[in-house]
């Protein structure tokens, strides 16, 4: 059976806050600019993020970074996004280190390259002790994909005699996904006007608040990160039961 979720205290903040960063192409051609330019500016974006969000009381960071269905964009729009994750996994652990970031990364590494698989295991061991904020980068990652691999653990399992299918639950179910050792998120933010959520935590975001802006992510602020909290804060979370 799964475990019902506590109501939350009226004003807490989000702990866990999970961000779909959308809009980076069409900021870049808006201003007639190509398509990396977005995704660059986007990277000054989440560095205001990552920074404001422990003053707001969030505790996890999960940001779909390049989703399973990103492959199909152009060749050379993928080499770019490939290009700027290998700079900044280089150029960025001092700053986590600082900010005692740590930083987890989800999705199928399979796909990646192996110096990128390389690079994103040495800043996970440098930055395992950090106590602060946990970022977690989605990469190379999709909902539907996550919970096939969490049925295939879960039916390796089983074939193995060390699960009974009847035995099988919401929270067992949950305890093989690679999320697992993450809080639910509290709250999604997506940029860039859409309001879908793109096949992202699909299994996580049961009892997630959503909260939509039109800013493309580029121009995302740390006061737009504030009003989303407070706008979280303001909601009532009854996680199907009655409110008072």
């Amino acid at each position: 059976m799964e475990t019902a979720p506590k109501i939350s205290i009226e004003g807490q903040p989000p702990l866990h806050v999970a961000i779909i960063m959308d809009g980076n192409g069409r900021w870049a051609r808006a201003r007639g600019l190509p398509r990396s330019a977005g995704h660059r500016k986007g990277v000054e974006a989440l560095r205001r993020v990552v920074e404001a969000a422990p003053g707001l009381g969030i505790t996890h960071l999960t940001l779909y970074s390049f989703s399973s269905e990103n492959w199909r964009r152009p060749a050379a729009e993928v080499r770019d996004l490939m290009g700027l994750l290998r700079f900044h996994l280089r150029s960025e652990t001092e700053e986590l280190e600082r900010n005692n970031v740590r930083l987890q990364v989800i999705g199928d590494r399979a796909g990646l390259s192996d110096d990128i698989v390389r690079l994103i295991e040495g800043v996970e061991e440098q930055t395992r002790r950090n106590t602060g904020l946990t970022m977690v980068m989605a990469l190379n990652y999709g909902g539907r994909a996550s919970i096939a691999a969490a049925a295939r653990r879960v039916a390796e399992r089983v074939a193995a005699g060390d699960l009974d299918p009847a035995a099988i639950d919401a929270d067992s179910f949950g305890a093989a996904l690679e999320t697992a050792a993450l809080p639910p998120p509290d709250l999604l933010i997506r940029t860039g006007g859409e309001k879908r959520i793109s096949n992202f935590l699909l299994w996580e975001l049961a009892y997630t608040e959503f909260v939509f802006f039109d800013t493309y992510w580029p121009d995302f602020s740390s006061q737009e990160l504030e009003h989303a909290v407070f706008e979280f804060r303001g909601r009532e979370r009854r996680f199907g039961a009655v409110g008072v």
